[in-house]
């Protein structure tokens, strides 16, 4: 890959800086990667596998969605099934950027959140939680994908 797409890269939801106020900043996969660091000292991007400890500690994946999840409907469309906060997490809905177009989609409606690990040279492993459903998903998808990061105390 060129050097455009491993640029430590972000935006606003479409170029807004308030909805980054709300909703953080979306990235792309490299610069989780980026020896730079994104998270502040001592903190780091969580793996796949410790997204996975998270999701098995809060009840397995059906329900630990809900559990990740800011309750009520201030950022979350209707009906944001399931929703408790219990973990803390504060799961936003902020969408997220396409690679190939840069158009931004979903806010509102889902929260996409990059792990720190590749599932080959092409793609990395996030987690996705949904306004519709209780559950966390575990896909790959394409590095150049704007998501949302969230660090983890070392």
């Amino acid at each position: 890959l060129g050097d455009l797409y491993k640029r430590q890269t972000y935006c606003d939801y479409d170029n807004n800086p308030t909805n980054s106020e709300t909703y953080g900043r979306l990235y792309n996969w490299y610069t989780v990667d980026d020896s730079r660091g994104l998270c502040p000292e001592g903190w780091h991007v969580p793996s796949d596998n410790e997204y996975t400890v998270l999701t098995d500690f809060l009840g397995d994946w059906e329900i630990a969605g809900g559990k990740m999840k800011e309750e009520g409907l201030e950022h979350w469309n209707s009906t944001n099934t399931g929703a408790t906060n219990e973990s803390g997490f504060t799961g936003l809905p902020a969408g997220y950027r396409q690679n190939d177009t840069g158009t931004n989609t979903n806010m509102g409606y889902y929260g996409y959140f990059w792990s720190s690990s590749e599932s080959n040279s092409w793609n990395a492993w996030y987690r996705y939680l949904s306004f519709n459903t209780s559950s966390v998903s575990r896909y790959d998808d394409y590095k150049q994908q704007g998501f949302s990061i969230r660090c983890l105390k070392d």
